[in-house]
């Protein structure tokens, strides 16, 4: 009886566990994305050789410290990127990196893709990235 007890006490008290870091969106856009059109699954149309090219990531449950980049490569070279690291707890966040206009001539040929990394205590959380796309 005693035993029983002692182990409800023991899970009454426990610290529940925070929910891990998780993406929610990566991917590329012809503009700057809002969180508003990820929360609504709007699909975004992807950039061409002639747009403007962002890589965006949208990450659930990031904690003061972490940081964030995203990238945006082409082929293996990155191009552009974005870091962040975090001065508070953040529910949902929202990091882009790329070019609001276009390189004179267009964007090089190859195939793009957003790289995404999450550190936390000098350890990688996430490394994740979206499937490459060419940019016709």
């Amino acid at each position: 009886m005693l035993t029983r007890e002692l182990f409800a006490l023991v899970l009454a008290v426990a610290p529940v566990p925070a929910e891990d870091a998780k993406v929610l969106a990566l991917g590329l856009a012809d503009h700057e994305v809002t969180q508003e059109e990820l929360d609504k699954g709007t699909a975004l149309a992807p950039p061409r050789f002639n747009t403007p090219a962002i890589a965006y990531t949208s990450i659930a449950n990031l904690k003061k410290g972490d940081v964030v980049e995203i990238m945006l490569v082409n082929d293996d070279r990155p191009l552009l990127h974005s870091t962040e690291t975090l001065a508070e707890d953040q529910a949902k966040y929202l990091l882009q990196a790329g070019k609001r206009g276009v390189p004179a001539g267009g964007w090089p040929e190859g195939s793009y893709h957003a790289a995404l990394t999450v550190t936390r205590d000098a350890k990688p959380l996430i490394e994740q990235s979206s499937p490459p796309i060419p940019f016709d």
